[in-house]
């Protein structure tokens, strides 16, 4: 029989998946951070969480290493601690007795630094596909609709064709917590579409399916939608067929879309929107590099302070 903290973690995980909407992923998450910190700690009953092992819980995460002998990043740490502190939140919606949620204090991690292609690596990427196969068409379609779009690779590989209008150049997407958005295609990104669905002759719903060879001996049980692991390996590849030589992955095109917007005079809350942050501070870290501003009066007051000497 589960000791009393792990029937209520049990619980827990119900309440996010019904009440909350929570994604598989996120519960799956939240079970492995809050069974690791339950057996780290010793405890079975949530009374003997205290603030000395939440201290002394921190200082394990601080020092542990994954399963590559790498030092766990502090955002790594932040999502245990997160876990905890909506557990605890919970216990007080219910009015089971342990220490405040507020006691859990969520580290500081260092400001995330962003990496996007210029212009030049965008276009570069765009031809680094000729477009004569199947696959070529398929993969050029998948860059040109993450750089059109900014959509997350989790979103990208969950579009079924029927739910896409090459017409308005429209989709709605069902994003992070359940939150559906609308995002807007390009018309290059769009043309390509076209082009590649005109060489789809199967039924498989999905948008992006493995190469054409396979649709043919497709079983009804057999799932030929690519997975967000293929879609980075595609776009690794088009990224090392176009000579750039920074790490690329589709959240890099993410980044992308974000920067383009914002050097062209997109204002942050619009971004925002586009994005599916549900905070205004995540889309800030976009800001340091696309505002034009910073940059003119540093152009302005740095040359005057250097005509002084």
């Amino acid at each position: 029989m589960p000791s009393p903290i792990f029937e209520l973690k049990h619980q827990f995980l119900e309440y996010l998946e019904v009440e909350k909407n929570r994604s598989p992923k996120t519960l799956e998450n939240y079970d492995r951070y809050l069974k690791k910190f339950f057996l780290w700690a010793k405890i079975e009953e949530v009374s003997q969480i205290n603030e000395k092992i939440i201290r002394d819980f921190r200082l394990f995460l601080n020092r542990s290493c994954d399963k590559k002998k790498i030092p766990l990043k502090k955002i790594t740490q932040n999502y245990h601690l997160i876990a905890i502190r909506n557990f605890l939140k919970f216990l007080a919606k219910r009015d089971i007795a342990t220490i405040q949620a507020e006691k859990v204090e969520i580290g500081k991690i260092p400001e995330r630094e962003v990496d996007f292609l210029d212009n030049s690596e965008i276009e570069r990427l765009f031809s680094s596909s000729s477009a004569n196969t199947f696959k070529d068409l398929r993969n050029q379609a998948i860059i040109k609709l993450l750089f059109s779009t900014g959509l997350r690779v989790s979103e990208l590989v969950s579009i079924n064709r029927d739910k896409i209008n090459l017409e308005s150049r429209e989709l709605s997407i069902r994003g992070k917590g359940g939150k559906i958005r609308l995002v807007f295609i390009s018309e290059d990104a769009a043309l390509v579409l076209k082009d590649y669905l005109a060489q789809r002759t199967d039924i498989d719903p999905a948008l992006f399916v493995r190469d054409k060879k396979n649709l043919t001996k497709k079983t009804d049980s057999e799932d030929l939608r690519l997975t967000p692991r293929s879609i980075q390996r595609i776009v690794h590849s088009c990224a090392i067929k176009a000579g750039i030589v920074k790490n690329i992955h589709p959240h890099t095109l993410r980044h992308s879309f974000a920067t383009d917007l914002l050097l062209n005079g997109a204002d942050i809350r619009s971004v925002q929107i586009m994005l599916g942050h549900s905070s205004i501070n995540t889309t800030q870290i976009y800001t340091h590099i696309t505002n034009p501003r910073l940059k003119e009066i540093h152009k302005n007051f740095h040359a005057k302070k250097q005509k002084k000497h």
